[in-house]
């Protein structure tokens, strides 16, 4: 017994120092480090998300520092779509217009799919999953269905113009209903409220329904308790229903097309014409560019501006 050991020790010293046993003990390793393994499991998800964003990304800048010549791109490398982008007023209003549209439709949708989702967060005990079903349901459709209705209903001879007519209310029909700021900001706001239904609904439901109790023992009524509680709490799920529903409708261009009118065009509206009838490709990157620029300005200054009364509020 005493003579093998020697020789035993030898040959696990010589399995340790093997390189199968090397690699082992670092695929232990990084088994251990958690990050490092998460990092690795989604490398391959990241790589075609890093791919299909940054490469777009440098296609459409390169593009934007090009200039159309006639017919013929210029690929000389110039800022005059930028130059031009601040000199002419009419891309200031666009831009400023969709911005002021956007917000408004965040709002709307956000103050509107707020009380919705608390109700189901708070009030239904039971199926709460066949209550979401049920609010998210006409959203199945396709959007554009959904815009056309909305120009059904908003329309001179519309729903909302001949019930008012029908009851004396008005002699003729509301103009200002179709083809207006107001009618894309209202089709917005219904279009896209699935889209806050759900975070606000999550957010919502994982508040400790005891900090509501503690609130109630040490005196606070409904609205206090809201205010105090609920909404700062409830905040994570408001911040991503506001991006989820303004970055998106900033550059849409079929609801303004369809029921915007002169008034009503936003900055989609010009770019989809850049690339498409106009066939100025550069201007229309250059003109993404700086909408991209301007949506990710806004959110830093929401997001600080948030943070900071949530520090205050604590």
């Amino acid at each position: 017994m005493t003579d093998t050991l020697p020789s035993d020790l030898a040959a696990e010293t010589r399995t340790l120092r093997s390189p199968g046993r090397r690699a082992g003990r670092l695929s232990g390793l990084l088994y251990r480090h958690e990050a490092l393994r998460g990092y690795l499991l989604m490398s391959p998800t990241l790589l075609i998300l890093t791919a299909g964003i940054v490469i777009p990304f440098v296609i459409l800048v390169v593009l934007s520092l090009w200039t159309r010549q006639g017919f013929e791109f210029d690929t000389t490398l110039t800022l005059d779509n930028y130059r031009r982008i601040v000199a002419e007023p009419i891309f200031g209003t666009l831009l400023s217009r969709s911005l002021w549209i956007s917000a408004m439709a965040t709002a709307a949708t956000v103050l509107l799919c707020y009380p919705m989702a608390y109700f189901v967060a708070f009030h239904v005990h039971r199926n709460k999953m066949l209550w979401l079903i049920l609010i998210t349901l006409p959203f199945w459709t396709s959007y554009l269905l959904r815009v056309f209705a909305w120009k059904v209903i908003l329309g001179y001879e519309g729903v909302i113009n001949s019930a008012l007519m029908s009851l004396g209310w008005i002699e003729a029909p509301l103009e200002f209903l179709l083809y207006s700021q107001e009618a894309v900001i209202i089709t917005l706001a219904h279009a896209w409220a699935a889209f806050a239904i759900l975070p606000l609904y999550v957010s919502l439901e994982k508040i400790d329904k005891s900090l509501l109790e503690a609130a109630t023992d040490l005196g606070d009524g409904p609205m206090a308790r809201f205010f105090r509680v609920t909404l700062p709490l409830s905040m994570p799920g408001v911040i991503a229903a506001s991006f989820l529903i303004f970055i998106p409708t900033t550059g849409d261009y079929i609801t303004p097309a369809l029921l915007g009118g002169p008034d009503g065009l936003m900055i989609g509206n010009f770019i989809q014409v850049q690339f498409g009838p106009v066939n100025n490709w550069p201007m229309g990157a250059a003109l993404s560019i700086v909408l991209m620029l301007w949506i990710s300005a806004i959110a830093v200054a929401f997001l600080f501006v948030t943070r900071k009364a949530q520090e205050r509020l604590a």
